[in-house]
């Protein structure tokens, strides 16, 4: 299924919205958007602190994932881990170099955030980093309404990790 978003004010946009596709971890291009986003994780946070997802664990049934694309580009990802039915965990949220600042980031999680309540998801949370690398991941979340938020799951409180959640 492919999920195109209609902008009102397309004329400030300085780029095409991205084709949403459910799933894409079978395609090269996706797999390696997946493998530079836990190179990134490994290289900006201690190895103990890092809890990326690899491609099986995203195969998972508790698992929702979608891929972006511009034409035949793949151009972000994104998944939602359902701790539980009504509260969800946003994961492998990632924008190719190419594509950053472009607004992706923006349209996978509006996007994520729509799925989520028209599913009776009443919770999204999130996990990410707390140095400078993850600053402009906070203020896009934060942006679209997240707050600070204590561990979840089986989160516990780590001075590199940054929870925030959304009450949908």
């Amino acid at each position: 299924m492919t999920v195109a978003f209609s902008y009102q004010n397309t004329a400030s946009l300085h780029f095409l919205p991205a084709k949403l596709r459910i799933g894409g971890l079978e395609e090269r291009q996706v797999i390696k958007l997946l493998k530079e986003h836990i190179i990134d994780m490994y290289e900006h946070s201690p190895e103990e602190c890092v809890h990326t997802l690899n491609i099986n664990a995203l195969q998972s049934k508790t698992i929702k994932f979608w891929s972006a694309w511009r034409g035949n580009e793949a151009v972000g990802c994104v998944a939602l881990k359902y701790l539980s039915p009504y509260h969800c965990e946003i994961k492998s949220m990632r924008t190719s170099s190419q594509a950053r600042g472009t607004g992706v980031g923006s349209q996978l999680l509006n996007h994520v955030i729509e799925y989520a309540k028209l599913n009776g998801v009443k919770r999204l949370s999130l996990e990410t980093g707390t140095m400078d690398f993850f600053a402009p991941a906070r203020k896009l979340y934060r942006k679209k309404g997240f707050e600070p938020c204590g561990p979840f799951g089986d989160y516990e409180v780590d001075p590199h990790s940054c929870f925030m959640t959304l009450i949908l």
